[in-house]
């Protein structure tokens, strides 16, 4: 996995329990990538839905490509996500079961130059399970604060 561009969703860590991971590839346009290579890309508000029996992710931003031209892409536009019929089903099946969604985690390029999706199955936490990991987090700084004292 190349390092140089990887865009978290450091959000759906607080968000959600992640039960399952995926790597996903995105059906991109040319100026989408060279876009994603500059790092101008947000998964804030992105989730992946199922439409025509294709997995779409929507509300992705990747922002327009600066040298792009008239041919330039349309910032939040749906993306098709491509993965093997096996993980698509087992997907689909655990989508629809209440409490569950597939949500980003991460963006990145492979080392063959592709854009790859992190996604993952998860389910959504309540209140008093982010507190909880708001706790374990403040904690965690203070042991940190009191070993480098």
């Amino acid at each position: 996995m190349s390092q140089d561009i990887y865009i978290k969703n450091k959000k759906a860590y607080f968000e959600y329990h992640i039960l399952d991971e995926y790597t996903a590839g995105i059906q991109l346009l040319g100026t989408e990538i060279k876009s994603i290579r500059e790092g101008k890309a947000n998964l804030n508000d992105a989730f992946c839905t199922f439409m025509n029996g294709q997995l779409y992710v929507r509300n992705l931003h990747i922002s327009e490509y600066s040298m792009g031209s008239f041919y330039n892409h349309e910032a939040k536009r749906d993306r098709v996500l491509l993965l093997q019929k096996k993980e698509l089903k087992k997907l689909l099946v655990k989508g629809e079961e209440k409490g569950f969604t597939i949500v980003p985690l991460a963006l990145f390029i492979s080392e063959r130059g592709f854009a790859k999706l992190k996604i993952a199955l998860a389910q959504g936490k309540k209140t008093f399970d982010k507190r909880e990991t708001m706790k374990e987090r403040d904690s965690k700084i203070e042991m940190d604060r009191a070993l480098k004292r």
